[in-house]
């Protein structure tokens, strides 16, 4: 099995490293310091597994994710528990809480070892599964890298199996689902308007009205 360390602290990498000696079917093929260098290592190299730290600087854990080719097995190593909730637990392997014991890592890495069936999945951990609306968008456009603040969109808007994404300073395409924005962006300050269209509630200037309930 093949693995890849992410981690911002090198004590916690070297930690894992540690406590892989006693698995001789593991192999460290690369390991990160951040969420840039992660993806960037997971796409060349092709890891089975990864250990993810989630709290990063630039770029998190999950938003990292999102910049994969493909997506390997996972297994999350943090200090936060307010994103362990169940819904979470079903995207990932396992989720560890650091400091966390030998026993409770050798748990966590039984379960990768038999776990089948998932290799190349899509189904990335959301916004909406740890119950926090998104703040940043992160999206892949040739070798760059664009975040954008959520509060420098003013709306988005279907484009078959892509969202363009609207702002001052220009459009980006994201491969997502409108459904998904609308229930990852903060319900105060974005409203679906119609089937193609969601827009930032505070770039509204005024309503008119077109018919009987239509505006």
């Amino acid at each position: 099995m093949k693995v890849v360390l992410i981690d911002d602290e090198q004590p916690a990498r070297d930690l894992v490293k540690v406590f892989l000696r006693d698995f001789t079917h593991v192999e460290v093929i690369g390991e990160a310091s951040n969420g840039y260098e992660g993806a960037r290592l997971v796409n060349e190299l092709k890891p089975d597994l990864i250990f993810l730290d989630i709290q990063m600087p630039k770029i998190d854990g999950f938003e990292m994710l999102e910049l994969l080719d493909d997506l390997p097995q996972v297994i999350f190593c943090t200090a936060y528990d307010q994103y362990a909730i169940q819904a979470f637990d079903k995207k990932a392997v396992d989720y560890l809480l650091k400091p966390f014991s030998k026993a409770r890592f050798a748990e966590a890495l039984e379960k990768a070892t038999h776990k089948t069936g998932n290799a190349g999945s899509k189904d990335v951990p959301q916004p909406a599964d740890y119950q926090r609306p998104l703040e940043r968008i992160v999206i892949k456009d040739r070798k760059e890298i664009i975040i954008i603040d959520v509060g420098e969109i003013d709306f988005l808007e279907a484009q078959d199996d892509y969202v363009e994404i609207h702002t001052a300073n220009g459009q980006w395409l994201k491969q997502n689902t409108l459904k998904y924005f609308e229930s990852s962006l903060d319900q105060q300050d974005f409203c679906r308007v119609h089937r193609r269209f969601i827009i930032q509630v505070s770039r509204l200037s005024k309503i008119d009205k077109m018919g009987k309930e239509s505006y």
